[in-house]
């Protein structure tokens, strides 16, 4: 049994949908706050259970039987909190007999825990501590937060707007990600292993010449300042710290990360 954490957001369905389909014959469980947003997960055989990263006797429940953990990292931004949660989910694990834990980590939380990384590298530092086997999976940042409908607007206007100074981002799609995931949990081989996932570099300048032959319509980049959120992911681009590059996760895909062209054909739907 494979029981995931945080299964009713975007990137938990998704890996939920890849168990079902590489695994048909292992169980699932979809551990979630609120049992009742996960009816149709419940209508296609995957147990849903009641599972709150700040209730401990809940995550125990939770995973009940379970052989295997997808720790999915909680949203929460604070620190303290985060870490917290994650220590609880850790702890149920090992008191509910969990064999093995796969976690949500980000690229460089190995490194340090410095800024936006300290509650990952907290994370992994517990889940060492812990006893458990476990695969660490780093994730870069969504390409779906500078690849989505929104582009629309880009194609309309005829200007792309950016902040990264032609810097490259190493950004993946969740739905790689999450093969990734799903890969990892159905054997031994990646026990005791750190991944650090990437997917193929591109710039804006890429971005608006893909607009540009997908829409038949002259698309240019324009740098400027953007605002928060996108706009502090746009700063880290800028200063060079999202061109990191990888074999990770085209291994565990076994073939090539989804390039851009083809996200941004899904993402104009």
């Amino acid at each position: 049994m494979i029981i995931v954490t945080a299964a009713s957001g975007a990137f938990g369905r998704l890996v939920v949908e890849q168990l079902l389909t590489r695994h048909p014959d292992r169980p699932v469980v979809a551990a979630v706050r609120e049992p009742g947003r996960c009816a149709d997960l419940a209508a296609r055989g995957v147990q849903v259970r009641r599972g709150d990263y700040d209730d401990p006797a809940s995550l125990r429940d939770a995973m009940r039987g379970a052989q295997r953990l997808l720790l999915i990292s909680s949203p929460v931004l604070d620190t303290d909190v985060r870490v917290r949660q994650h220590r609880t989910a850790i702890d149920a694990a090992v008191d509910a007999g969990v064999q093995a834990v796969a976690y949500t980590s980000f690229l460089g939380a190995d490194r340090g825990g410095d800024g936006m990384n300290a509650a990952h590298h907290a994370t992994e530092r517990a889940i060492a501590g812990s006893g458990l086997p476990a695969t660490i999976l780093r994730h870069p940042f969504y390409t779906e937060a500078f690849v989505n409908p929104g582009l629309r607007d880009a194609v309309a206007s005829g200007t792309l707007a950016g902040g990264t100074g032609g810097r490259g981002l190493n950004t993946a799609l969740r739905s790689d990600l999450a093969v990734a995931a799903a890969t990892v949990l159905a054997g031994d081989e990646h026990l005791g292993r750190g991944y650090d996932l990437t997917g193929p570099l591109w710039t804006y300048q890429d971005l608006a010449r893909v607009l540009s032959e997908l829409s038949g319509r002259t698309v240019e980049p324009v740098e400027t300042t953007v605002a928060p959120p996108l706009g502090l992911l746009m700063q880290l681009a800028k200063a060079g710290l999202l061109e990191r590059q990888t074999t990770d996760l085209e291994a565990l895909l076994g073939r090539p990360p989804t390039p851009l062209r083809e996200a941004v054909v899904a993402a104009l739907g």
